[in-house]
């Protein structure tokens, strides 16, 4: 896509500090880590957000994620990481170009994991049923 920040990373257009490429994905460091060999895991073929991307283009794309996670555990000596994804702005998806976060996580680093929030049994069902639903008519 014209003028992605990715896509032109992916063609050799824009520098990086590139950990990994194949035929279908490139790898480079974030540019603002959360923590030392933060990294995204970039397809070359452009999908805007998570929800767009075709299955068979996931299924490439999360067994480089784990080549990848692995590699940076070792590389970094983390104590074990995070991998995620934002999918749209809300949940802090800044660059429209699925791709995948590594954020090697050190002991005592500081970082705070998501707290959860107490919910009732009755709440969970509710919420179970609602999405079961969509589920079945859907995807």
């Amino acid at each position: 896509m014209e003028g992605c920040i990715f896509c032109r990373i992916a063609k050799g257009e824009m520098p990086c500090n590139k950990i990994y490429e194949d035929d279908d994905v490139i790898a480079f460091l974030d540019i603002n880590p959360i923590n030392e060999g933060h990294t995204l895991v970039v397809p070359k073929k452009h999908f805007d957000k998570f929800s767009e991307t075709d299955d068979q283009e996931l299924e490439i794309l999360i067994k480089a994620v784990k080549k990848i996670a692995n590699a940076i555990k070792v590389a970094m000596n983390a104590d074990g990481y995070n991998i995620g994804v934002n999918n749209e702005r809300v949940a802090g998806q800044l660059v429209y170009h699925v791709h995948f976060h590594i954020i090697p996580r050190f002991d005592g680093d500081a970082l705070e994991n998501w707290k959860g929030k107490n919910v009732s049994s009755n709440e969970l069902k509710q919420t179970c049923e609602e999405i079961k639903k969509v589920i079945s008519f859907s995807y």
